[in-house]
């Protein structure tokens, strides 16, 4: 059921304490991507997204999705232990909706070249926008860990990689997309920017398996990032998103 953040001109999918599971704008409302020049630790990222939400006149409510960078997966108790630091920060902008969280998240640990620490890759956030061009929403990142939990034993065929546990795998996350998506009350045809977190390849029958599902959304391709979940033994990660832009501002 979507929940409404009144402040943040948004309505939300319930996830878990970490994260929402994704966020659609209001009408006359849309979503607006920000990447930042370079990995910021994620405590300066949200120094940074604040002084961009300052500029652009919204307040800190206007914050819906974020995406993380980690050097590499976290342990299922690391990871427990990062989320409450991250919380609290959260709690501290005073974002929560009655004790909920709104902000969608992705947090993926890069296999190359990553970051020393967990930081900010790329933030979004609503804007007023009379006439929206498209659908505007965000769908949080989601890996083949059964929702709802946050134990190894909630993890679909752990601990396996053969070709036929990643296409488990990759069937299951490929549903929970579509089901947040239809949460969100839109479907892969609103969908423009498709992002596949895994080390593994893309073989034939995975990228078949891909393309058929997501239908008319292939026209915009996939964007494979050679990336970990961000849980041990978790293989195969995704979000989607449709945005009504993507900004990069310049380095000071």
């Amino acid at each position: 059921m979507l929940i409404h953040n009144p402040a943040g001109h948004y309505r939300f999918l319930q996830g878990i304490a970490p994260y929402s599971c994704g966020v659609v704008a209001d009408a006359g409302w849309e979503i607006v991507r920000v990447t930042p020049p370079e990995w910021l630790p994620w405590r300066d990222g949200f120094t940074w997204m604040d002084s961009v939400l300052a500029a652009a006149g919204l307040p800190r409510a206007a914050l819906c999705a974020l995406e993380l960078r980690s050097p590499q997966p976290f342990t299922m108790a690391g990871f427990i232990e990062f989320n409450q630091g991250y919380c609290a920060v959260l709690e501290e902008w005073r974002l929560l909706i009655s004790g909920l969280n709104p902000i969608a998240r992705t947090n993926v640990a890069p296999a190359l070249h990553p970051p020393a620490t967990p930081s900010l890759h790329a933030f979004s956030y609503v804007r007023p926008c009379p006439r929206p061009r498209r659908p505007s929403f965000v769908v949080a990142g989601a890996g083949e860990l059964r929702e709802g939990t946050l134990v190894t034993q909630g993890i679909v065929r752990s601990g396996e990689t053969s070709p036929d546990a990643l296409k488990e795998k990759a069937e299951y996350v490929l549903e929970t997309m579509t089901q947040r998506l239809h949460g969100l009350g839109r479907d892969w045809n609103h969908v423009t920017a498709i992002d596949v977190y895994t080390i593994h390849p893309l073989d034939n029958a995975l990228r078949t398996l891909l393309l058929d599902r997501i239908g008319s959304a292939g026209r915009h391709g996939l964007c494979w990032h050679i990336s970990r979940p961000p849980v041990i033994d978790i293989e195969f990660e995704m979000d989607v998103r449709g945005v009504a832009e993507d900004q990069f501002p310049a380095q000071d």
